[in-house]
């Protein structure tokens, strides 16, 4: 369904502004690419994946979706995210179906930024993620929320953003190892940590610390772009 920003502008590719495409083959060239191995400078301890760099129709769909209300732009960067998956199994980088369920695990956005955005487009593009890639069972659990007190990251330092994530990630629905087991309850799955930019990896580091902490092993992180 398109949105009324959809129908009040004219229909242009999100990607490159082309006229009468939401997103254009060219463009969906450009995302459906095997994934690169990317170190940001907070690594989060796992490994870590992109689409390739913040420049061109990932930025572009980034922020199209993100901060001008494009929502249907979503739906190609989940399909990218799906093929990612794929391009990453058939490297031997993570398991394959057969081994277990897939579960993508959204880094966290600030509840604020989320509210005024309709939404988490992070999720969104997960979930699509998860459709493209039926009948396989892939979960897609909110298991981490930013807690209040974290600020917009946007101009902050490395070590800056460590600060201002550190702490205020928090994991829901994951029961601690001491209690329940989260350890032998996730280890038919292959977890994948997901986002749409990595800038310095503080959020990811932080997410991946969290998950940690319950006994959550983590196959790797991937990521739209790599800033």
């Amino acid at each position: 369904m398109r949105t009324l920003l959809d129908l009040v502008l004219p229909l242009e590719c999100a990607g490159c502004g082309v006229p009468g495409e939401n997103w254009c083959r060219a463009c969906g060239e450009a995302l459906f690419v095997p994934p690169i191995p990317v170190r940001p400078r907070v690594h989060p301890g796992v490994p870590c994946w992109a689409l390739g760099t913040y420049s061109g129709p990932r930025r572009s769909a980034v922020i199209a979706v993100k901060e001008r209300g494009r929502r249907s732009v979503a739906r190609p960067l989940g399909r990218a995210l799906a093929v990612a998956v794929g391009h990453l199994r058939e490297a031997g980088e993570i398991d394959p179906p057969e081994l277990g369920s897939l579960i993508l695990v959204c880094a966290p956005s600030r509840a604020r930024a989320a509210r005024a955005r309709g939404g988490d487009p992070v999720l969104r593009c997960a979930r699509i993620a998860a459709e493209e890639l039926a009948p396989e069972r892939v979960l897609v659990p909110e298991l981490l929320r930013m807690s209040g007190g974290a600020k917009d990251s946007v101009g902050l330092s490395a070590g800056q953003r460590q600060h201002n994530v550190a702490g205020r990630i928090e994991a829901v629905g994951v029961r601690s190892p001491r209690v329940g087991g989260a350890a032998s309850q996730a280890a038919a799955f292959t977890v994948l940590l997901i986002d749409d930019v990595v800038t310095t990896g503080a959020t990811l580091a932080e997410s991946a610390r969290v998950l940690s902490d319950f006994g959550v092993p983590i196959a790797g992180a991937l990521v739209v772009a790599s800033a």
